[in-house]
């Protein structure tokens, strides 16, 4: 059975962004994208801010639990889960790169990896082992007919 984590991944959303921000100001490595094309990360943060809150609705209108390794009662299909089974996380992503996008600097991308790291083996691994003891064969077929990113 996997245990709840101390830390949820909002927690790392945040700190990513002030690595970014930080990244950014004093290891800046170099500026490749500026305005008006900056201003392109704008609509990546709303994407991915409306993919994570519309999937993370769904889960309170059924019900069921929203922290990682909360108990599941329902298997959520519908939505923005039927482009990847971690639309949430999909949608952290997408916030980080859009912010990266409007810093502009390579510096700005540097804890993007790590975001995507720390989500992919502190979560998503064990969540699709509990996801799996808690639906068996109907999580097994979502699995297999539904990417885990994009």
């Amino acid at each position: 059975m996997e245990k709840k984590r101390k830390i949820i991944p909002p927690v790392y959303l945040v700190l990513s962004l002030v690595l970014m921000w930080l990244c950014h100001r004093f290891i800046p490595i170099r500026q490749f994208i500026d305005e008006p094309l900056a201003y392109l990360g704008v609509t990546l943060v709303l994407f991915g801010i409306t993919m994570a809150a519309v999937s993370a609705a769904k889960f309170k209108l059924l019900k069921t639990g929203l922290e990682p390794f909360d108990e599941a009662t329902a298997l959520v299909t519908s939505g923005f889960y039927r482009i990847t089974r971690n639309p949430m996380y999909v949608g952290m992503f997408m916030m980080l790169a859009g912010v990266a996008v409007l810093m502009g600097s390579l510096g700005a991308w540097l804890p993007v990896p790590a975001f995507i790291l720390v989500i992919r083996y502190n979560f998503v691994l064990g969540e699709e082992r509990f996801m799996e003891a808690a639906f068996g064969q109907q999580y097994l077929d979502y699995k297999s007919s539904v990417r885990r990113w994009i």
